[in-house]
């Protein structure tokens, strides 16, 4: 039953929420303007252009302000309900911290199943369209200034390893806007590792419908099973190998930070059967479970604001906002250690990834128990 009480303690949290989730959204956004309008506005965007862009951005940051603003709001809200003696009374007529709290409780519980998917669905949408339309505006801003589409997208150096099907690839650059490769290695592995044929090409086509590859102007050498040396070596105009599917595109997520991948793009990796010998899987997988642990931090951060706040003597309740800069701290640091002992392979990546989760909750636990 939602009581005077619960109303009174609750009202109190969620006005103060509401101002630091706004505060802190705003924050977050004035940050995405400072890093992206110049770029932005160097490839010509319109105003309506740039407000797309930072709507279907602006998602993105809710996995970090609403932790944040959950911690700042209960630490001043109930500091200044610990000033105004109003817990003291509470608590003096019998009522217990956990009566007193338990739709704080409830409402943190909720937070952290709205992020959780959140961090499952509209974040990672968020992330993968707001870089699709960045790059679009790059790309057009690059055709209108660029010879020909060779030059507009173009990503260096790309290594790509198919496990699955045993080839390497190697290529010099590749243009996103024209699907075109220039400075081709490919080399066609047997599953006991010798090398079956190598195709050296100065340019290839990668062809999205047909899901195939086009090389041009190249040589193709193929090599023995049994002494592995040279048996024959063509050179050739043109060469069309539709068996091979590799998709560059996939190719370059594997080139990218884990903390720049979507928690599609990390489950897409996670989930093929190609990457589970890549040297870097261990990292995305420390990434992949920290975005869910993420999820629950609201339910802990309640657990570590509460006594916090109620604890101590009655001071200015903004002095809950330098704990909340302490908290944050110890958890970047936990976080940080168990990120180096997950990509090192010292910890599995689920104890990794939880890791600071966990002794924020036991911590939280303990400071609940203390206070009561």
């Amino acid at each position: 039953m939602f009581r005077t009480l619960d109303r009174h303690v609750v009202f109190e949290w969620l006005q103060i929420l509401g101002l630091v989730v706004g505060a802190t959204f705003g924050l977050q956004m004035i940050f995405s303007l400072y890093d992206t309008y110049k770029d932005l506005r160097d490839f010509g965007a319109s105003a309506g252009e740039m407000a797309l862009y930072y709507l279907v951005r602006s998602p993105s940051n809710l996995s970090l302000v609403v932790p944040i603003a959950t911690l700042v709001s209960l630490l001043y809200a109930f500091g200044l309900l610990h000033r105004h003696s109003e817990i003291t009374a509470m608590r003096a007529a019998g009522i217990g911290l956990l009566r007193i709290t338990r739709w704080v409780w409830v409402i943190a519980a909720g937070l952290s199943l709205l992020m959780f998917y959140l961090n499952g669905s509209v974040i990672p949408w968020s992330v993968e369209q707001s870089r699709m339309l960045f790059e679009n505006l790059k790309f057009s801003h690059q055709a209108e200034q660029a010879v020909s589409g060779e030059a507009v997208g173009v990503i260096n150096n790309i290594g790509y390893h198919d496990r699955i099907d045993h080839r390497v690839w190697m290529i010099s650059r590749f243009s996103q806007y024209s699907n075109r490769a220039f400075g081709i290695q490919l080399y066609l592995m047997r599953p006991d590792g010798s090398e079956e044929r190598r195709i050296l090409a100065a340019e290839g086509f990668w062809d999205e419908v047909e899901q195939g590859w086009t090389f041009f102007r190249g040589r193709e050498t193929t090599f023995g099973l049994e002494d592995g040396e040279i048996a024959r070596t063509l050179a050739f105009e043109k060469k069309e190998l539709r068996n091979v599917d590799d998709d560059p595109r996939w190719m370059m997520r594997f080139e990218k930070r884990p903390k720049d991948l979507s928690f599609f793009e990390l489950g897409s990796i996670l989930n093929s059967p190609e990457a589970a010998e890549h040297p870097r899987l261990a990292a995305y997988s420390v990434r992949y479970h920290s975005l869910m642990a993420g999820a629950f931090s609201c339910l802990i951060v309640a657990g570590l604001a509460v006594p916090f706040a109620v604890s101590g003597v009655r001071v200015n309740p903004a002095v809950g906002v330098s704990k909340s800069l302490a908290l944050f701290f110890l958890f970047y640091l936990l976080a940080t250690i168990g990120t180096m002992l997950g990509d090192q392979g010292a910890v599995p990546p689920w104890v990794a990834a939880w890791l600071p989760n966990s002794f924020m909750a036991c911590l939280a636990g303990w400071l609940m128990i203390d206070i009561r």
